[in-house]
C-alpha cells in the first residue's frame, strides 16, 4: 500500500510540475518590445551632477507585469581642483527587471524595478609641473560589478510612444550615484 501511495504522490507531482512549467511558459513573451532613449541627471557619490545619457529595450515579460531591460548608460564629470585637473567616465551595460503595478488607470503605469551592471570607469587626473612647465597626466580604467534599485511611472503619449520618468540609484564602489532620467520609448508589432 505505501509503494501505491508513494507512485501516486510522484505522479501527482510530476503533474503539478508540468503544469506550473506550462502556465509559466505561456506568460512569459519576451521579444523585441520597444526601444528607448533617457536624458537625466546623474549625481555621483563625491562629485559634482552631470548629465547623463541611456539607450534601452523592454524585452518583454518574464512572468505577467515582470519586464526585461537591458540597457547602456554613459555619464562623465570633469572637475579642476587647485590647478589639477580630473575627469571620470562611466559606461554601464547592463539589465534591469521592472515590476508594473497594477492600477485602475491605464495612462499611469507606475513601476519599481532592480538589476546589475557592469561599470566601466576611466579615471584620469592632469597636473601641471610647475618646474618644467609640462602637463603630467595620469590614467586609469576599472570594470566594476553594480546593482540599480529604483522606480518610476510610463505613460501613453500616442498608440506607440512612451514617456517615461524614473529614479534609480547605482550602488558601486567608488562610484555609487543617483539618477532623475525622463525619456521616450517606441514601440514595435501590432
Amino acid at each position: 500500500m505505501e509503494e501505491s501511495l508513494r507512485r501516486n504522490v510522484l505522479l501527482l507531482t510530476f503533474a503539478l510540475c508540468a503544469m506550473v512549467c506550462q502556465s509559466a511558459s505561456a506568460q512569459t513573451d519576451l521579444g523585441l518590445k520597444n526601444v528607448g532613449a533617457a536624458v537625466g541627471i546623474v549625481s555621483p557619490e563625491d562629485l559634482d551632477a552631470t548629465l547623463g545619457f541611456g539607450v534601452f529595450a523592454d524585452l518583454g515579460v518574464i512572468t505577467p507585469r515582470l519586464h526585461l531591460e537591458p540597457r547602456v548608460d554613459y555619464w562623465s564629470d570633469s572637475q579642476d581642483v587647485f590647478g589639477a585637473g580630473f575627469s571620470v567616465r562611466d559606461i554601464t551595460i547592463g539589465a534591469r527587471v521592472k515590476y508594473y503595478f497594477p492600477v485602475s488607470n491605464p495612462k499611469l503605469l507606475p513601476f519599481a524595478g532592480g538589476g546589475l551592471g557592469v561599470h566601466l570607469f576611466n579615471t584620469e587626473v592632469a597636473v601641471l609641473d610647475p618646474f618644467s612647465g609640462q602637463t603630467m597626466t595620469l590614467e586609469d580604467s576599472a570594470n566594476k560589478v553594480g546593482f540599480d534599485l529604483g522606480g518610476g511611472l510610463a505613460t501613453p503619449l500616442s498608440l506607440r510612444t512612451n514617456f517615461v520618468a524614473e529614479t534609480w540609484y547605482g550602488v558601486v564602489s567608488d562610484f555609487s550615484h543617483f539618477s532623475l532620467r525622463v525619456g521616450l520609448t517606441h514601440a514595435f508589432g501590432s
